[in-house]
């Protein structure tokens, strides 16, 4: 009962019903931004062959389109934007970015669309999908700092491991999808620009839905601040000893866990985010499999977090020893990047086991490291402490993300895969020795309580 006092309802049971109602609305946005994100992801190998797409871009300007989804956020947008969800809260600020995020997409669409020359359909495209990611980010941002209130006291590792696990089923959808949307052609045959953009169009679909229940959430959020303005979202909160100050950044900058905790995710997400953006043309030609068996492939990776990070997000909140998973999880991503860069080639089995190893890690670390944010920093900065991780995240994704279009633009398909994975296998030693440093860390500092149970 006291809980249900603690979230402002008169019963235990619309306790427990409200914060998961909440947090199906929030999860919808987030599939269909995952999903749009990904959407050509295991269509990559078309690029590498521009005479055959009416749209005639290469790798190269493939590479450089998806890069956009981080510029925005890189120079400065997400933190700045980070710091206006502090100071106008989640409803606000998260309902403005939800619209362009949507907006974004919708440009992405139009330029592919168009049927201008290639390069300034590429030109809008940038530009589409620079909303399109900034809008993504700041949503997710939202979104996590709404779980971290909404869960407050309660099983918050488990819900953002959820929240993951439901919105990268939007990568498994795009994955799997999008070859069935863009279907194979015989050889010599042209894709048309409709033909190309089906995958885009889905993604709108699933935004708009995304938008009615993000416009429900607001509503419920609306509610709950009315009910029991004690644990309402900080810009409202009158205690003046809560608000926001532009000067609590400088002391997030001083927070040595908090900036490994960002680098650490800059180069774990680098190794998998990046990977899948050129899944296909790197799988392809190292395991010699079919675009379908490609597809599949990689789609194991969102598909096993759907599984396993919900459960290791219990195994958090229930056991803690949060560093240990976050090594756990960076010594199974170089394990499989390995195997991607110096297994035999032509033997699919390494392709696979690979993805298990990758999607164990990909589901091991978030579980752990999100959750840690909060014991590490004063939930007055919650939200520009999620909007600095993201803004480093971002800037790793747009540099590798480029570094490996102009890789395998500049070599043959077999030798270019290798030398892609060979930069991923350097990413994941560099994630490998700052969640090392971490564990560290925690063993040295205790009173962090990185490594204890949710709620303990």
């Amino acid at each position: 009962m006291k809980n249900a006092q603690i979230m402002g309802y008169n019963t235990k049971r619309s306790f427990k019903a409200a914060p998961w109602i909440a947090l199906a609305c929030l999860v919808v946005p987030m599939f269909a931004s995952y999903f749009f994100d990904d959407m050509f992801s295991t269509l990559s190998h078309l690029f590498e062959n521009p005479s055959l797409l009416e749209l005639g871009w290469n790798s190269a300007d493939y590479g450089l389109y998806t890069s956009g989804y981080s510029v925005l956020c890189v120079f400065g947008g997400l933190v700045i934007c980070g710091m206006l969800l502090d100071k106008w809260g989640v409803r606000i600020t998260g309902s403005i970015f939800v619209g362009m995020m949507a907006g974004g997409a919708a440009l992405v669409a139009w330029a592919i669309t168009s049927g201008l020359a290639p390069k300034t359909s590429l030109r809008i495209a940038y530009i589409g999908c620079m909303l399109f990611g900034l809008g993504s980010e700041i949503a997710g941002v939202a979104v996590t700092r709404s779980i971290a209130k909404w869960f407050k006291d309660g099983p918050m590792a488990f819900a953002m491991g959820l929240q993951l696990a439901i919105a990268r089923l939007g990568t498994a959808f795009a994955l799997v999808m999008s070859p069935r949307l863009v279907a194979a052609k015989a050889p010599g045959e042209v894709y048309s620009l409709m033909e190309t953009a089906r995958p885009a169009f889905l993604g709108l679909g699933l935004m708009a839905a995304g938008m009615i229940l993000w416009a429900l959430f607001v509503a419920m959020d609306a509610r709950f601040d009315r009910k029991d303005p004690s644990v309402a979202s900080l810009p409202q909160d009158d205690s003046k000893e809560e608000q926001f100050r532009f000067s609590d950044v400088l002391g997030l900058l001083k927070n040595k866990q908090f900036i490994m905790i960002a680098l650490l995710c800059v180069f774990f997400y680098s190794s998998i985010i990046s990977f899948k953006k050129f899944a296909s043309a790197i799988l392809i030609p190292r395991f010699e499999v079919p675009v379908e068996a490609a597809s599949w492939m990689v789609s194991m990776l969102p598909f096993s977090t759907v599984i396993f990070a919900p459960l290791f997000g219990i195994m958090v909140d229930k056991i803690g020893k949060g560093t240990r998973w976050m090594v756990a999880g960076a010594i199974l991503a170089l394990v499989a990047h390995v195997l991607l860069a110096f297994a035999p080639a032509g033997v699919p089995f390494y392709g696979y086991m690979s993805m298990v190893f990758l999607g164990f890690g990909y589901s091991l670390v978030p579980a752990a490291m999100w959750p840690s944010v909060p014991k590490l920093v004063p939930a007055k900065v919650l939200g520009t402490a999620y909007a600095l991780i993201y803004w480093i995240q971002n800037l790793g994704l747009m540099l590798f993300k480029m570094f490996a279009g102009n890789i395998l633009a500049d070599r043959e398909a077999a030798p270019g895969a290798v030398a892609v994975e060979i930069m991923f296998v350097t990413v994941c030693v560099i994630a490998l020795l700052l969640s090392i440093g971490l564990r560290r860390s925690s063993a040295k500092k205790p009173e962090l309580r990185l490594d204890a149970p949710s709620g303990k």
